[in-house]
């Protein structure tokens, strides 16, 4: 009984810490000497912990089109700053800038997301170079 006891624990205590182990730094994984400004159209926006993430399709003169995945602050965090679910949706036209991914690959990290009408929301975590840290913001 004991053993099946301390097996559960285990079990659970592994469980509740995968979301920490999954969590990065901005350090660990996108490069601040590699800057990105992406224009394009929000394809997809994934509002879960321990970051939202969203999809845009940036298409070039030719038509041709690359797909980028940004990553943003936590939702809380995000919503602290009066930024919420609805702000950015598939269908709009963004222009997202942020630092891209370590591997090279077509993602980053979104930490300024500009909307047609000028709108702006600072969608990162804070940690980001040239942030200052954890910013009030509203959805203006």
């Amino acid at each position: 009984m004991k053993a099946r006891l301390l097996s559960t624990m285990v079990f659970v205590g592994f469980a509740i810490s995968l979301p920490l182990i999954a969590h990065h730094s901005f350090s660990a994984e996108y490069d601040a000497s590699k800057p990105v400004k992406v224009t394009g159209v929000v394809t997809k926006v994934e509002w879960l912990n321990p970051h939202i993430w969203f999809y845009v399709d940036e298409k070039d003169a030719n038509g041709n089109v690359t797909h980028w995945a940004f990553s943003g602050g936590a939702p809380g965090q995000l919503m602290r700053r009066g930024i919420m679910k609805d702000v950015i949706q598939p269908g709009m036209t963004v222009v997202v800038e942020g630092f891209r991914a370590k591997d090279g690959s077509n993602n980053a990290n979104g930490s300024k997301v500009t909307f047609p009408d000028g709108r702006m929301v600072f969608t990162a975590s804070g940690e980001e170079p040239g942030q200052g840290g954890d910013k009030k913001e509203g959805k203006n």
